[in-house]
């Protein structure tokens, strides 16, 4: 489903550039769970941003259900994101004179769903997560457990392939955040292919897959419990 080669970010920081991302190469296979761990600077976020369509690679190549996506226009890469790719953050991004209802329903419109199709989504989307009575309620109004799980109801409602998650419950407490990482689980057995970048080493080895970040590389991919350290002097 997704196909990084020899992926690469570079930053032009003054007079030096940064290796964000060096020589990365992935696969990850439609449904998996995977995790993306690492020290703060390892290169994780920056590789969320790219499997979203948020960034593009200086160099590489990053084919999506076997489509390369790198080449595309901003626009074309915008409707990828649209109908394929869901995103969970940390700091919930909800906007805030919106109801929870109307947030929800922000990706629709923009998709061009007719109003009597994306209502009965939302309001699916709303109920499946618990928040029917909240639905009028403005982020403000909201505890964070509340505003995460709309943040998920809304990167869901288009029914992405890909669920995307940077720190999902690095601003919530302990039982609000076991309560959104099962619903993320809940969705990821439903067939979602979910990724979670975390510093949450508890969180990051719930995955079935955790990827291991080190200095814009991947220094480990361990799968099914079984640890596969990288070799990275290959050519």
């Amino acid at each position: 489903m997704i196909e990084l080669t020899h992926i690469h970010r570079n930053f032009q920081v003054g007079d030096q550039v940064v290796h964000a991302l060096d020589d990365v190469t992935l696969n990850i296979a439609a449904g998996e769970y995977v995790s993306i761990m690492g020290p703060s600077g390892s290169g994780k976020s920056t590789l969320l941003n790219l499997l979203g369509l948020l960034d593009r690679p200086t160099s590489g190549t990053y084919r999506l259900n076997g489509r390369d996506v790198t080449s595309l226009s901003d626009i074309e890469q915008a409707r990828v994101r649209n109908h394929e790719i869901g995103f969970v953050f940390q700091m919930f991004h909800l906007v805030p004179r919106l109801t929870a209802e109307e947030n929800v329903e922000l990706p629709l419109m923009l998709a061009g769903m007719p109003v009597e199709e994306r209502r009965k989504k939302v309001a699916s989307a709303l109920k499946d997560l618990g928040l029917e009575a909240r639905s009028h309620h403005r982020p403000e109004q909201l505890s964070g457990g509340q505003r995460q799980r709309v943040a998920i109801a809304r990167a869901t409602v288009t029914e992405p392939r890909v669920l995307l998650a940077d720190e999902p419950t690095g601003n919530l407490d302990h039982k609000s955040g076991e309560d959104v990482i099962h619903i993320l689980e809940q969705l990821n057995q439903r067939g979602i292919t979910l990724i979670i970048v975390t510093h949450d080493l508890e969180m990051g080895q719930r995955a079935k897959r955790q990827l291991r970040m080190l200095d814009g590389r991947l220094h480990s991919d361990h799968s099914d419990g079984q640890p596969a350290e990288l070799d990275h002097g290959a050519s």
